[in-house]
């Protein structure tokens, strides 16, 4: 069936599938994309070219004929029925400009959300193989346990209310598992009082940025690398120096400024794993000019192969490194708990700006739940069942790809991680007829370029812990294909 929806921008931007497809529909709806009496895919169809589940397309139907969006009559399908359509009113008033602060008009200006280009449906009758990264595997997910865990926790709250009201610094109980775990599988050592919970890495990095730089301070950054970093560089009025990386990470260089952002366990996106000189000439570096550098330790928690990497903060013996974690990968995606090992010189601060947004911590439920979830070993069990899976999908991948694309890309050697980088061997003209030819194909993956590459760079990231081994053959497959038709199409 011929119907289009923008299912993959807004997979982006909500975590869930649901709330996607949800979102995608009501949207199309409103701005009258989707006309009064247009008929719909029946849910079968949807869920097909989407890779979904029946039963997420019919609760997000549901949901929309509940609010008066869409009709089912039996026998006849589901249609459109909203007819207002056009622009939102604003309320009978014509809207005034409001002035912003200079912060709100740096984040507003720099708030892109990336677009997914290429195949949205099925191509050539088969649902698309998609080889996109921040999709971790859930088959596996303890759910009874950790539903018992919170249910748990739910009862005790209601027994002791507002007990930890005014705690900034998150659950002290997780903070003393979060310390267990880091002593026990990263070598840090780090008390839990210096140990501060927030919502995602993100909201940590924007802390950071806001309590460390002035209008005007140049901040390095990672390129290719992480895009948030320099976005909350910029918003925080600060100005982002772009540091090159090669096949061992982050180049050093006797840069004049004071907070460096790096990921030297595993560089994202390309994966190099930064020596251990490099990490003490960073660490040389910020002692001779008084800086703070921010390790971005993003999944390193899943090793493939060989001995973990000690992060650079073991390596700190300053104060000089801020240690980031995260449990986005390792735990449910929509489980938005990170975690910061912060100097004592720069607790005080962190914690006041984050009690500023925060009066009164957030996901207390959920945080309870986890460090419950630790202390019981579930956490650590948990992780040794997906590490054997993922290690599995990753030695899959890694062969298909390096068997029939390497006279395409060259591919970066890496250890740990749940992707695989490749840089592209032509021009970035030949990048996109590839890639173009992948997506007339159904695959695709998350090009490399919406991480700070240069123009006359190219390269991809080929995320797969969220597919099964069967889907990675037979994506690695239409990869292959790919190419064969290019090599055609140039003779």
């Amino acid at each position: 069936m011929d119907f289009h929806l923008p299912y993959y921008s807004y997979r982006i931007k909500y975590a869930s599938k649901y709330a996607a497809l949800y979102h995608a529909l009501h949207d199309e709806i409103l701005e009258s994309r989707l006309t009064l009496h247009t008929k719909l895919p029946s849910s079968r169809e949807l869920a097909a070219l989407y890779g979904l589940s029946r039963g997420t397309v019919n609760q997000v139907y549901d949901m929309l004929i509940a609010e008066g969006y869409l009709k089912a009559d039996v026998g006849r399908g589901t249609y459109v029925v909203y007819a207002g359509g056009g622009q939102r009113k604003t309320g009978g008033y014509e809207q005034k400009s409001i002035r912003l602060s200079d912060w709100a008009r740096r984040v507003q200006e720099d708030d892109r959300v990336p677009k997914i280009e290429g195949n949205q449906g099925q191509a050539s009758g088969q649902p698309v193989i998609s080889f996109e990264v921040g999709h971790p595997h859930m088959d596996e997910f303890p759910r009874e346990l950790w539903n018992r865990g919170m249910y748990e926790q739910v009862r005790r709250m209601t027994e002791s209310p507002q007990e930890e009201a005014h705690v900034a610094e998150g659950h002290y109980a997780l903070r003393e598992a979060i310390a267990q775990h880091l002593r026990r599988m990263r070598g840090i050592d780090a008390p839990p009082e210096r140990i501060v919970i927030v919502n995602g890495s993100m909201q940590a990095i924007a802390l950071l940025t806001q309590v460390l730089v002035n209008e005007g301070d140049p901040v390095i950054v990672e390129r290719p690398g992480y895009q948030g970093a320099a976005r909350a560089v910029r918003a925080a009025g600060g100005v982002p120096i772009h540091a090159a990386v090669d096949g061992q990470g982050l180049i050093p260089q006797p840069w004049k400024a004071r907070l460096l952002f790096v990921t030297p366990s595993r560089q994202f996106p390309t994966g190099a794993v930064l020596g251990l000189e490099r990490r003490q000439q960073l660490l040389r570096w910020a002692a001779e000019q008084g800086a703070v550098i921010v390790e971005d330790d993003y999944d390193s928690e899943f090793r493939h192969r060989g001995r973990p990497i000690e992060p650079l903060k073991v390596l700190d013996q300053e104060g000089r490194v801020v240690y980031i974690g995260t449990f986005s990968k390792t735990m449910l995606l929509d489980l938005r708990i990170g975690y910061v090992v912060l100097p004592e010189a720069l607790l005080g601060a962190f914690v006041a700006a984050k009690r500023l947004y925060e009066p009164h911590p957030s996901g207390l439920l959920e945080q309870r739940s986890l460090a419950a979830f630790m202390a019981s070993g579930g956490y650590e069990r948990h992780l040794r069942r997906m590490r054997r899976i993922y290690a599995s999908k990753f030695q899959l991948l890694q062969s298909l790809l390096q068997e029939h694309l390497s006279t395409l890309f060259d591919w970066v050697d890496c250890d740990a991680g749940l992707h695989v980088f490749g840089w592209w061997r032509g021009d970035a003209a030949s990048y996109a007829r590839y890639a173009a030819e992948c997506r007339s194909l159904g695959v695709r993956w998350s090009d490399a370029a919406s991480y700070g590459l240069l123009p006359e760079q190219a390269g991809a990231c080929f995320g797969y812990a969220h597919l099964t081994e069967e889907e990675i053959r037979a994506g690695a497959d239409r990869l292959q294909l790919a190419s064969l038709h290019m090599g055609k199409q140039l003779k």
